[in-house]
């Protein structure tokens, strides 16, 4: 019995070998033509990493005086909060203060931005605003929502009250205005 047991080990141990060693080359082809594929759709080196300009951090306190009417929409006033210095225009942060009453005639104008990313956050009050696919939306205060690259979209109204934090990818982009 003893040889018998010290056997069925051995025997087993030629069994697993044999089926290796035919396995073997259907495991090297496999692997060999699985490469071949990746080579023929021309996969290579992954592309290099776009320099990016070296980052500083940036702090901004709050101070009235740095809500200046030099943005984008005359009836708003902006604060920079010193990111498009300190990440050398890969992204600007500002808080925006509406200023009311809002006069559709002034604040409803459809138009895109030519922008990689946008989000906007409201700090204070609400607004309300059209965009193209979702329609009319009410953000209140601690409401968050993105506008994807290009989307066409206005503000319909706000309170007189409204802050809203904006963080756009790049910094510098295009606005443009659609007519109706």
């Amino acid at each position: 019995m003893a040889t018998k047991k010290s056997n069925k080990p051995a025997a087993r141990a030629a069994r697993k070998t044999a089926a290796q060693k035919k396995s073997a080359p259907r495991k090297a082809a496999a692997k060999s033509s699985a490469r071949k594929k990746l080579a023929s759709k021309g996969r290579g080196a992954a592309p290099a990493k776009r320099a990016q300009p070296r980052q500083k951090v940036a702090v901004s306190h709050h101070r009235e005086e740095d809500f200046k009417a030099d943005g984008l929409r005359a009836y708003a006033k902006y604060r920079d909060l010193g990111v498009a210095d300190a990440t050398g225009g890969l992204a600007r942060a500002h808080v925006i203060r509406l200023q009311g009453p809002c006069d559709p005639e002034e604040v409803s104008k459809l138009h895109f931005h030519d922008v990689d990313f946008q989000m906007v956050y409201v700090l204070k009050g609400w607004v309300k605003t059209y965009m193209e696919g979702v329609g009319e939306t009410l953000y209140q205060q601690n409401s968050c929502w993105t506008q994807p690259p290009r989307i066409r979209h206005m503000i319909l109204d706000f309170s007189d009250d409204v802050e809203l934090l904006e963080v756009i990818l790049p910094a510098d982009f295009e606005t443009v205005e659609l007519t109706a």
